[in-house]
Parts: structure tokens; sequence; C-alpha cells
């Protein structure tokens, strides 16, 4: 057999293979059939030649590959380990084929186009002299249809910045209907000109921040738009799920009614606090004012909603509320009460202000206290409580924050949290943060049984972890009540699992004050 370092030699090759010829007839055979090969082995030169010696026929090949088999010896992908990993992290786990490298198959939309077309979801990669390695996704095919392509998972990035500095970036695409522009005489297009590879059919970039991605152009590319390499690779699913959980959960009915009967049953051992109380935080949409409903709709045995959620630009809860979560209907209230606040933006001057947090922890504010961003709660506010007890205060605090937009946290949002974080530990009380929607973050996790075998599930707890400073095991995803008409007995418990991590961090709170002796004791 002739070795792969044979055919992609750039020099004459010799392979001596022996064969035992017994007749002139049949040498000449041989030497018809190997020379037929020339074309299947897309060679420029074969030479054949038989020689007999004692007997035994040698038979020798000399051979040259063409230019063009040369040519594809060196398709080979330029991304750097490094390179890969910040990629898959980007891509959530998958595998690259490459498809396309412009330094080869050349700067031409065409031949993008008729190495690219019909080959499934892909990322185009270029890179720059100034160190930048960045490009677009595309969830969709390339099919030269001479239009726009909607993608709602298509997204803009840079791996690295200037002088190939590690630095990730993602732009996710803003108008889904308009995110790759499809047209045979372009190369990769993403947003109608937001990012164009190949543009003229040469070595170049083109970049124009508009209304389908908003980014600023010198960030993604330094504003170098020479292009030293460019390649596209096909994105190809990996296995998305571990083969066993990484946290341990029983997923029965006898499951969840024991975490019910836990939680109903719960007594903080001080008497001067009754119930604990909760304070729930989270960015506009995270799905604070959710949580409360799906975790009342558990104890209610329906789904209900009491407090005001929805999805919006600004925050739909205006007021604090305190909301008591009740066993039934008409059964009496649990150990626990979930205290909402206002969504957490990005600007300031509005949403929920830090300097109203330690107000709302030691218990200063109101229940339906109407907040004001221009002003925040002082001693002579109508309502203010002045001299709060221990049960007014907060005992716990649970972040909300959305699972699918971790990482695309606007840099002024994430430094928000993590002042609010810092606000929080100043007063020592535990936190825990609920990772929501995670049915959104797979889109293959279909059961939510499977919710810690996903590595994507996983990713993004890692990545809130790292972002928010805050350790893996104060994290839990959820999934609340949004679409539903009927409860999941997997929903529940997940749900479930979260109060009662909640309660046990507020307990560790409690602990840090004098025990008190039951009543019955005294």
């Amino acid at each position: 057999m002739l070795g792969e370092k044979h055919l992609f030699s750039k020099w004459k090759a010799t392979a001596i293979v022996p064969m035992f010829l017994d007749t002139l007839k049949l040498q000449e055979s041989v030497v018809k059939w190997l020379n037929s090969f020339m074309q299947v082995l897309d060679l420029a030169e074969l030479k054949v030649s038989i020689a007999l010696v004692n007997g035994v026929g040698l038979t020798t090949l000399k051979l040259k590959p063409s230019r063009r088999l040369r040519r594809m010896a060196d398709v080979k992908s330029r991304l750097t380990q490094d390179e890969v990993e910040q990629l898959q992290h980007l891509l959530g786990s998958r595998s690259l084929s490459l498809l396309y490298k412009a330094s080869v198959h050349g700067y031409n939309a065409s031949i993008f186009h008729a190495k690219c077309d019909a080959q499934g979801p892909t990322v185009a990669v270029a890179y720059n002299g100034s160190g930048y390695v960045f490009g677009g996704f595309t969830n969709q095919c390339y099919v030269s249809s001479g239009g726009y392509i909607k993608d709602e998972k298509a997204f803009l990035f840079r791996v690295k910045s200037k002088e190939g500095v590690l630095s990730p970036l993602k732009i996710p695409v803003k108008t889904a209907t308009s995110a790759i522009y499809d047209h045979s005489s372009n190369g990769p297009n993403f947003g109608g000109g937001a990012l164009q590879l190949l543009d003229q059919n040469a070595a170049a970039a083109a970049t124009s921040s508009n209304d389908n991605y908003t980014f600023n152009v010198a960030d993604l590319h330094g504003n170098d738009l020479g292009l030293t390499k460019c390649e596209v690779y096909r994105v190809e699913d990996i296995s998305s799920f571990l083969e066993s959980p990484w946290r341990k959960i029983t997923w029965t009915t006898e499951e969840r009614g024991k975490i019910m009967e836990e939680i109903r049953s719960y007594k903080p051992y001080l008497n001067s606090v009754p119930q604990i109380r909760i304070l729930v935080l989270g960015p506009v949409g995270a799905g604070k004012s959710s949580f409360f409903n799906s975790v009342n709709s558990v104890f209610r045995g329906y789904v209900t909603s009491q407090a005001l959620a929805g999805s919006d630009n600004a925050s739909m809860t205006t007021q604090y509320r305190t909301y008591p979560v009740k066993d039934g209907r008409d059964g009496k209230p649990l150990p626990i009460i979930l205290c909402d606040t206002m969504g957490i933006e990005e600007k300031s001057g509005t949403g929920l202000e830090i300097d109203e947090v330690p107000n709302i922890i030691k218990g200063h504010v109101p229940d339906r206290y109407q907040f004001n961003p221009a002003a925040t709660l002082h001693s002579d506010s109508p309502g203010y409580v002045k001299t709060p007890s221990l049960k007014d205060q907060i005992h716990c605090v649970a972040f909300v924050i959305d699972g699918c937009k971790i990482e695309i946290l606007p840099e002024k949002l994430e430094d928000k949290l993590k002042q609010l974080r810092r606000k929080v530990n100043q007063f020592g009380i535990p936190q825990l943060v609920l990772l929501t929607k995670v049915d959104e973050i797979c889109s293959t996790l279909e059961d939510v049984k499977c919710v810690y075998n996903s590595k994507a599930v996983e990713k993004q707890m890692r990545i809130t972890a790292e972002k928010l400073g805050i350790p893996l095991a104060q994290i839990v995803p959820v999934k609340n009540y949004c679409s539903e008409l009927d409860l999941s007995c997997d929903v529940d418990i997940l749900l479930l699992s979260a109060v009662r991590q909640l309660i046990r961090l507020a307990e560790s709170y409690l602990d840090n004050f004098p025990f008190e002796r039951p009543k019955e004791e005294l």
C-alpha cells in the first residue's frame, strides 16, 4: 500500500512492491492497471517499470502529486488549541470541520458557496494582521438564496483582540429576520453588512454596526479590515449530555412530597423569627416574580400568577412586595416570605438602585413601597420602618439570572450585580443564584430530569460562578412556570429543591444570633 506521505510529498516518491509475475503478458497487464490510477490518485507523473529478480517481479512506481493535490495538503486549520476552546465555549461544546480556506481555495464568493452551501450550521473565522481573530456563526444553511435568512441563534464574535490576546466577545443578533444575507456574489455576510468577509472577492472584511447587530466595530477587529486568513467550518453537535448527572436528584412523586413536607414543617429556631425572609434580586426579565408565582403554584396545586410578571424593556415590578406562601388556597402560611423588588437595569437612574438594598436588608422598607429611582428611601420618608426587628430583616438573598443571557450580560449590568453582591456580603447575608430558563439553555433538553446531565447547563452555571464570583455550590438551575397550564412533578422538584436550599442558607445566617429557648420550655 502507498503511504499518505507518498501521495502528499512535493517530491517524487518511489515505492517498490514485490509481485510474483511468471509471464510477460501478466506483467504488461499489471503496468496497464497501475497506469490507470494516474487519474484516480490525481498524479502529475507516474512511471512504472518491472524487473525480474530471481523469478520475482519487482514493480517500481515513481509518482509525483499534481499541483492541486499538493495545495489540498495545505488545507489545515489555522486555529490554535486555545482558539478552538474559546470557540467551542461560545458555540456550546460543538465540533468543527474545516470546509473552506480562502488562502488555498481562493478569496472568492462563488468558491465559498460551492464549498459551504447546504452544509448546515457554520462558523466563519477571520484573522487580521493586528492579531484579532473574529467572525460570525449561523445556525442555518447557506443556499445562495439571494435574500435574508432568519436565524435567532446567529451571533458575531471575537476570540482574540490586539496582538493575539485572548479576549472573547459575543454579539447576538438583534433582528433575527435579517441575521444572514445569503447571496451567491457575497462571502459570509452577517446582517446585510454588519460583518462581511471576502469583501469585493478580496482578502478583506467590511463592517457596519446596524439594526441587525449592534456593536462597536473597533471592538470586533480593531479597525483592521485586511485579512491574513479566512476559514469556514461546519459546526456539528457532539454529545450534549453527560453519561451520569454531576448532581444527584431523585425524580419521583415521593421525593416531591418529601421536600414539600420538609418545607411545611420547618421552624426557625429563633422564636422571634416565625418566617424567614428571602430577598429576590435580578435583572429585568430574568424571572424574579415568576419564581414566586411558580413556588406558590406548587403549594396551591395548580398554576397561578399572583405577582405581576411578564416581558418588557422595563421592570414589571415597581413596588417592594412581601409575598407569604400558603399551603393550599386556605392553608396556613409556610415558614417563608419571598420579597420581590424592581428589576436591575443597566442604566443608572433606572430599575432598582443599589443604595436601596441596605434599607431592604435592614427591614426599613415597608410592603408596597413604591420605588423611585430618582430618590432612595430615607428616615423621613412616609412608611419608613424606624426600628425593624430581626423578623422584618432579610435572612437570605436569591439572585435570579437568565441562564441564556449570562454570557452576554452588558458590562455595566454585570458590574451592578457584582456591586450588589459586595453590598449583601457586608451584611453577612448568604446568597443563592437561581439560574432560570434551563429548558432554553439546552435546546435538546426535552426532559427536565436531565438538567444535571446537560453539558450546556453545566457550562452556563460555571460561567455564572466565574462572572459573579460565587461558588458553584450556591447556584441551582430552575424552570419557572411560564406557558404551562398544568404542574409537572419534575419542574416542581427543581423549584422545591431551590426553596429548600434557600431555607438552609437562611438557617445558617440565623445561627449567628443568640439561641432562644423554645416557648414550651419556658
